[in-house]
């Protein structure tokens, strides 16, 4: 019992870092969604100027890439912002 005592005062002491850690998670993932979408959006548009007969699979593909990873963004923001609260 004496090492859940710990555990649990160790837990409580580091509360803010927690806390801080979780909004600086949250920035991270925000920040890699976007340089993702950014870098999927800049090869679309170029491999459109190199085929424009193939415009609409591209742009397709697109889509459903920069949905997958705002998905994971979203839930990586949304497990910091759990974090936070609780």
């Amino acid at each position: 019992m004496p090492l859940l005592n710990v555990m649990l005062q160790a837990a409580t002491d580091l509360g803010p870092f927690a806390q801080m850690g979780a909004g600086l998670g949250a920035a991270v993932a925000a920040l890699a969604a976007a340089i993702g979408i950014g870098n999927i959006g800049r090869s679309a548009l170029e491999s459109i100027a190199r085929q424009p007969e193939a415009a609409g699979d591209i742009r397709s593909n697109m889509i459903i890439s920069a949905a997958l990873i705002e998905g994971v963004s979203f839930f990586a923001i949304v497990i910091s912002l759990l974090i936070v609260v609780l």
